[in-house]
């Protein structure tokens, strides 16, 4: 993720919902001031999933989730509401990471073709690469950091909610911002990691087809 990206998401998921809370809490109310401030991290999201065209897993769960989200934050009666229900809907986005795992359908698997396919590379045979024996269970392995990643920011919302309440929504803001930084980082580099195993991967198969191919020659 380039610096741009980083600086924008630190913008518009942390800095302006920061704001909005704080300056808008007094005149709006609370309620009113956690909606909107969810507004600038809609529309950002929006933004980028039209402009990198994502039609895709990735893309089309990023945005589903994102309405999911929103019509959950409406249709809350009350800011302590709002703020509950988000932990209950980010239990459930991390049990359908858990069940897709059970049923050998790794989500994160999906989201590497897809990010293959924007590279160049047909998914289908990206697909075939990657349920490889000795590569899938490395995106299980993934696909079980975004169900934990899911357990441990949502239980400690909960924590934080518990423990500030909603005067306290500054807090949260800070500390899910923080967190949610710290797992980015260890995905992306769980991909990098994954990454350099499929390239080995791609070299062993090519140094037995040009062994098999000397074999014959001779």
């Amino acid at each position: 993720m380039n610096k741009r990206l980083m600086f924008l998401d630190l913008i518009c998921y942390g800095a302006i919902p920061f704001l909005i809370w704080n300056y808008g809490r007094e005149p709006l109310g609370d309620y009113a001031a956690i909606l909107l401030s969810t507004v600038p991290g809609f529309i950002y999201t929006v933004y980028r999933f039209i402009k990198e065209k994502q039609l895709n897993i990735a893309g089309l769960f990023v945005i589903t989730s994102l309405f999911i989200s929103t019509a959950v934050n409406l249709l809350s009666t009350s800011a302590n509401d709002m703020l509950w229900n988000q932990v209950y809907l980010g239990f459930v986005f991390g049990m359908v990471f858990l069940i897709s795992t059970i049923i050998k359908k790794p989500l994160a698997l999906y989201f590497a073709v897809d990010v293959a396919y924007l590279q160049g590379y047909p998914r289908e045979d990206s697909r075939k690469l990657y349920k490889s024996k000795g590569l899938f269970i490395w995106f299980q392995l993934i696909n079980l950091l975004f169900v934990f990643r899911g357990l441990f920011l949502n239980s400690l919302k909960a924590f934080l909610i518990k423990s500030y309440g909603v005067d306290g929504y500054d807090k949260v803001i800070i500390y899910m911002n923080i967190s949610g930084w710290v797992f980015s980082g260890l995905i992306f580099l769980s991909f990098l990691f994954v990454s350099n195993k499929i390239a080995q991967y791609l070299d062993q198969l090519g140094n037995k087809k040009r062994e098999s191919s000397v074999n014959t020659d001779t």
